[in-house]
């Protein structure tokens, strides 16, 4: 493990994180209801369903060649035992299942800015499910750490979409680390049909390739990237104690050393990249989101890209 990763898992906040009293857990969660609504309708509903609904696309039955039919579609051995034109019929998917896969381990209770990695997972949760929900489709939760630590069934209903939100922003893991190959294991035995699957977390644990790879054979996979700018940059503080949540190891770093903070950068560059080449190599479409910014504008983008990338393999096909 490199100096950087050690110091990635990562740096605990100033003040423990504490879980926030019922009363305060429910006047978030109703503020994000009501902010997350007015973008869904304003913007997610539609860029959603460009991007995921008419993915789902199922075989339905054969019928005659019409004037303006694809020919791509004509069912050829249909063709030749009737000895004449007919073209394979398709219907879309009515339902469509999104499963948001959070890793609720010790380094997401970190947050250099105003807002925790947890916290911003709970936010994009709420507008993944909030856009779902407009498009009659079912959401399911998974959060994991070194070990399964929820799992919520997909279901519909705006109350449903407030439970995950809660479970999220109120969750009290058993485990530290993570354990990529199990929450995957987990997730192909129990959510046997495809499924969206956005796989939210920081990526900073080595050993996610292989997993992932495991869940594409089956799921639409789309990683979700948690950061921090700490994560990229240390400021100039002088010495720094760093403590890892996940593993209850320290480390002084000396911050007001150019050369340290040069070569922190220079690995968190690196360690970025090599996250970047392993999702390409992939072939996954991924999102990287920040405690320090809006995850609106990443998200539209995200979308836009997704749509057009789709766009051109149908032309392609």
């Amino acid at each position: 493990m490199t100096f950087l990763e050690r110091l990635f898992k990562r740096a605990k906040p100033p003040k423990p994180a504490r879980r926030p009293a019922k009363s305060e857990l429910h006047r978030r969660i109703r503020r994000l209801e009501i902010k997350t609504l007015r973008l869904v309708h304003t913007i997610f509903g539609g860029e959603y369903q460009s991007v995921f609904k008419g993915r789902g696309i199922e075989f339905d039955e054969v019928r005659e060649y019409q004037e303006g039919d694809d020919p791509r579609l004509i069912d050829w051995n249909v063709t030749a035992r009737m000895d004449r034109l007919f073209v394979k019929k398709f219907v879309e998917e009515r339902e469509l299942s999104i499963v948001l896969v959070v890793d609720v381990s010790a380094s997401h209770a970190f947050g250099s800015q105003a807002m925790l990695k947890r916290e911003l997972a709970a936010e994009l949760a709420c507008a993944l499910a909030m856009s779902a929900l407009q498009n009659h489709d079912q959401v399911g939760l998974v959060l994991f750490s070194d070990r399964i630590e929820r799992f919520v069934k997909p279901k519909k209903g705006r109350g449903h979409v407030n439970r995950l939100v809660r479970e999220i922003l109120d969750a009290d893991p058993a485990g530290k680390g993570t354990d990529y190959r199990a929450v995957v294991d987990f997730v192909m035995q129990l959510i046997k049909h495809r499924s969206v699957v956005f796989f939210i977390s920081d990526f900073l644990t080595p050993g996610f390739e292989k997993p992932l790879r495991l869940a594409t054979t089956r799921h639409d996979v789309i990683p979700v990237v948690l950061a921090d700018p700490r994560e990229r940059s240390l400021p100039d503080v002088g010495l720094v104690r760093l403590d890892d949540p996940e593993t209850g190891e320290s480390v002084v770093v000396d911050t007001g050393s150019a050369k340290v903070r040069k070569e922190y950068a220079r690995q968190a560059a690196e360690l970025r990249a090599k996250r970047i080449g392993a999702f390409r190599a992939l072939g996954l479409d991924f999102l990287e989101l920040a405690t320090d910014q809006s995850y609106v504008k990443p998200l539209i983008k995200f979308f836009q890209a997704r749509q057009t990338r789709r766009g051109k393999s149908r032309r392609g096909a």
